[in-house]
């Protein structure tokens, strides 16, 4: 044992540090967790040639992060601007394909021709690569809009992973200080749904509850027992499948009708909004024939 000491500062006993209020992504390691976290819930599980598509997918949308242009949109002014207002510093109507993102997509592209695909995804893959600039555009714009066409559900989803990347490296260079957690629904920085809301068990934040973009990759704090599509605090329930993982149920709302999964990440540390939304695509089908219509945006669950 050794003979020496080092004293910290006392901490201050029932002072409890408060847990953040934006939680910015890290590309290159939410990226990285989410394939192993796809491979993993592939393992014995009735989606898994896409379960494992999907971590082909995240693998890659790691791979190409590295010397991607610089973005360029928005503006610093832009985002100063919107920090000074309060406002979401991505404003979405004002996204136009760039350089960088036109390089993303090639890069996703170049990646996804090499590794085993869907035949949905590769007949979609060879569609893209047939659309002119204003076709493209399109689909970015439909996606940015949630409005995406019920034809063409494999071409979105395939251009809302280079999305993703592109968003995901933006949000990673705000400062979130500087940044306003609305305590709405829509993500602080883009100004989009939750793809789920999670229960995390961080040290400082153990029990707290995060909605996670599905685009951007920010986790923004959300007081729990409160619809997140509308805001109400009453008529709201929670479902779960009888003698299915206790990590996934469904907020549901009387009000809206809507509802959003709830996943605990307390309970199952690996856990990823994106991909476990999708492992528990069965909690969806249950509760839409309940008669509630799902409110999260997750671009490879388009159609639920």
């Amino acid at each position: 044992m050794s003979g020496h000491h080092s004293f910290s500062e006392p901490i201050p006993i029932g002072e409890v540090a408060a847990p953040p209020a934006i939680r910015l992504p890290q590309p290159e390691v939410l990226f990285a967790e989410r394939a192993e976290r796809l491979r993993g819930l592939a393992d014995g599980h009735g989606l898994a040639p896409y379960l494992k598509f999907l971590a082909d997918l995240s693998a890659m949308q790691r791979r190409i992060l590295t010397g991607l242009p610089r973005t360029t949109w928005p503006s610093p002014e832009a985002i100063a601007h919107a920090v000074t207002a309060g406002t979401p510093p991505l404003d979405r109507g004002g996204f136009l394909i760039d350089a960088a993102f036109a390089a993303t997509w090639d890069r996703l592209a170049t990646a996804l021709r090499q590794v085993a695909m869907p035949d949905p995804a590769r007949v979609a893959l060879a569609r893209i690569d047939r659309a002119d600039d204003e076709a493209r555009a399109a689909f970015v714009r439909n996606l940015l809009a949630d409005a995406v066409p019920a034809h063409a559900f494999a071409e979105h989803a395939l251009m809302a992973a280079a999305l993703q990347v592109h968003f995901t490296r933006i949000a990673a260079g705000l400062d979130a200080k500087g940044l306003k957690a609305s305590g709405g629904g829509t993500c602080p920085v883009c100004a989009g749904p939750p793809a789920a809301s999670l229960i995390v068990g961080w040290v400082g934040a153990h029990g707290t509850r995060y909605c996670a973009c599905g685009l951007c990759g920010t986790l923004w704090n959300y007081v729990r027992i409160k619809c997140t599509l509308c805001g109400s605090t009453g008529g709201i329930a929670y479902q779960g499948i009888d003698g299915g993982p206790d990590i996934a149920t469904a907020e549901t709302c009387d009000r809206c009708r809507g509802y959003v999964k709830i996943l605990h990440q307390d309970k199952e540390p690996a856990l990823d909004p994106i991909a476990d939304d999708v492992a528990t695509v069965a909690l969806d089908l249950l509760v839409c024939e309940a008669g509630y219509r799902r409110g999260a945006f997750n671009p490879f669950l388009l159609g639920y």
